[in-house]
């Protein structure tokens, strides 16, 4: 079964983060967003981003190309998010990362806007990051300007570079990979990479339950400092059992 859990934290007054899955027969869509702006609005972008993924879902349920209708189902609710924040003054600005995982019987599609991750645990007993951030940092690294270890405490980790909702179109990166690879499939907002590890992630996920791994996961983030939201979402890799559940 999956595992989904999102948290306040330790120090935010709400919690911006939003995170939702669907199952039928056919796919599985699992979708994490974590929200920006001032008010609520971070919390309406990151809810509405989720919920608009998974409706284009329900309701386009014959298509051939994975890759393309996870783009479409992102760039719809991108435009959901910006026509609301248009309207509504108080919204204005608003925008939201947006990681999502799209599973097909063997074939599993990965895209993201901003810097939500995705970790799979391959069958080698590795883990592995599989989006790149759209981010500030990640930026200052490419270009060699900052090591990994300076980017970890980088004043600046926080400014990302590309969010859903906040101009009328938005580019999609997405990645394509073989369910027969994969153990396990992780999606999280910063929250819970900025304090816990790739290997701690690994080691409590491979030792518990779906559903338990998520409360671990959640639970030593906001030990080691938790000031940011934290979500994770732990999905099976070969097992199919996640995919004839019904789920959200």
């Amino acid at each position: 079964m999956v595992g989904i859990l999102s948290d306040v934290g330790n120090y935010r007054p709400i919690n911006e983060d939003s995170v939702g899955y669907y199952v039928d027969n056919n796919i599985g869509i699992y979708v994490i967003a974590d929200g920006m702006g001032g008010h609520n609005a971070g919390e309406v972008a990151s809810k509405l981003a989720v919920d608009s993924v998974i409706e284009y879902f329900k309701k386009n349920t014959n298509f051939k190309e994975l890759e393309i209708e996870l783009e479409n189902a992102i760039r719809y609710a991108n435009e959901k998010i910006y026509e609301l924040s248009k309207k509504n003054n108080k919204m204005d600005g608003m925008g939201t990362t947006l990681t999502a995982c799209l599973i097909r019987e063997k074939e599993v599609v990965i895209a993201n806007v901003g810097d939500s991750s995705c970790y799979v645990i391959s069958k080698d007993d590795k883990i592995k990051k599989i989006t790149k951030d759209h981010s500030l940092v990640q930026q200052l690294l490419d270009n060699g300007s900052i090591t990994e270890e300076e980017a970890l405490c980088h004043p600046n980790k926080n400014i990302i570079t590309r969010a859903l909702g906040t101009y009328a179109t938005v580019e999609v990166d997405t990645f394509t990979l073989n369910l027969n690879d994969i153990e396990k499939v992780i999606l999280c907002s910063d929250g819970l990479t900025n304090d816990v590890t790739p290997k701690e992630m690994y080691d409590i996920i491979m030792k518990n339950s779906n559903e338990e791994s998520c409360r671990l996961l959640v639970e030593l983030s906001k030990k080691k400092g938790g000031r940011d939201n934290i979500s994770v979402i732990v999905v099976e890799g070969e097992c199919k059992d996640d995919r004839y559940f019904t789920g959200k």
